[in-house]
């Protein structure tokens, strides 16, 4: 394994002893390079088709939280592993370039992650991923991490790593900080990893997932179900339709209005929804005002193509909060 390349610059000024909250959201995630051609149609079996010019965009779901999250004006730390190669490199940069600290991202291993992406013009998609260096996050990795996890008000953690590696975030969390996760893409989380979700995020489709069968009809339903399971608090995602917050402690389920927009491309609206969530709940915030603030987020950034490169700053939330009132 190669590390050598990290390891020089892992520990620049990230000492042991700072206070609680140096960062206010740490993403302890994926990176991928988003490889995204388009076509008039998807290929069958043997065929080849001509497709538009290859362009690559930086992803991931770790990586479009915390772009998400630093162009907000979080403090951001995203503690991932990337291939050390072209798209490594192209993911270090644009994570430095939204402003989030990279010196929890080690290199090497394995190839960067890459999502292989043909678009038709409907705006259908067909991905295969291969999570190369995503896959050899370890818990390990994780255990040597502890002085940026002392530093984190919010940890958020998605599903596109191991999941031991996950369950090592839920037992590595400091006291006084809150763990946020979205189980995407979904699987089953052990009883420890849930309690420890303050909240667990799901849209629609992890929703049904986790509860199975006995899913009931209605977000509300989901939600309180989704309670049981053991998280200290629940959100589901409406996409157009705003959002439910239920918490625990209360019991309230509570719904949260969105913004009328046109949408263009909701491609990782759900991660920039997540990452504006967590950076408000490390601010204090209540979870049914995090929310409110996290679904113009959301809103804004489907008003534009691409993952990262949609994601707004809070000005932009401001104003788009203005257009869209009645």
């Amino acid at each position: 394994m190669n590390d050598s390349d990290s390891g020089s610059d892992r520990g620049h000024g990230h000492g042991h002893g700072h206070s609680q909250g140096r960062y206010d959201l740490l993403v302890v995630g994926s990176a991928n390079a988003d490889l995204v051609v388009g076509v008039e149609r998807r290929p069958a079996a043997g065929e080849t088709v001509l497709g538009s010019d290859l362009a690559v965009h930086p992803g991931g779901k770790g990586g479009n939280q915390a772009v998400a999250a630093a162009r907000l004006g979080a403090r951001t730390a995203l503690l991932a592993r990337v291939g050390d190669d072209a798209h490594g490199r192209l993911l270090l940069e644009s994570q430095r370039a939204a402003g989030v600290d990279t010196a929890g991202v080690l290199v090497g291993g394995a190839p960067t992650g890459v999502a292989l992406i043909t678009v038709d013009p409907s705006g259908d998609n067909s991905i295969v991923v291969s999570p190369g260096a995503n896959a050899r996050l370890t818990p390990e990795d994780i255990r040597a991490a502890g002085a940026l996890f002392g530093a984190a008000r919010v940890v958020s953690v998605q599903l596109e790593i191991p999941l031991e590696t996950v369950a090592e975030v839920a037992g590595a969390m400091s006291p006084g900080s809150r763990l946020v996760l979205n189980p995407s893409p979904p699987a089953p989380l052990p009883g420890h990893v849930l309690g420890a979700c303050d909240p667990l995020v799901v849209n629609e489709h992890e929703a049904r997932y986790m509860l199975g069968e006995s899913a009931g009809s209605t977000p509300e339903e989901w939600a309180r179900a989704l309670l049981a399971l053991g998280p200290r608090s629940v959100v589901v995602t409406l996409g157009a339709a705003g959002a439910l917050v239920a918490d625990g402690r209360s019991g309230d389920v509570v719904p949260v209005a969105s913004l009328k927009v046109e949408a263009v491309d909701t491609t990782g609206a759900g991660d920039a929804f997540t990452a504006a969530l967590a950076w408000r709940l490390g601010l204090g915030e209540e979870l049914t005002e995090a929310a409110a603030f996290a679904v113009r987020v959301g809103a804004a950034a489907v008003t534009r193509r691409g993952a990262q490169e949609s994601f707004p700053t809070a000005d932009e939330v401001l104003a788009a909060a203005e257009v869209a009132a009645p």
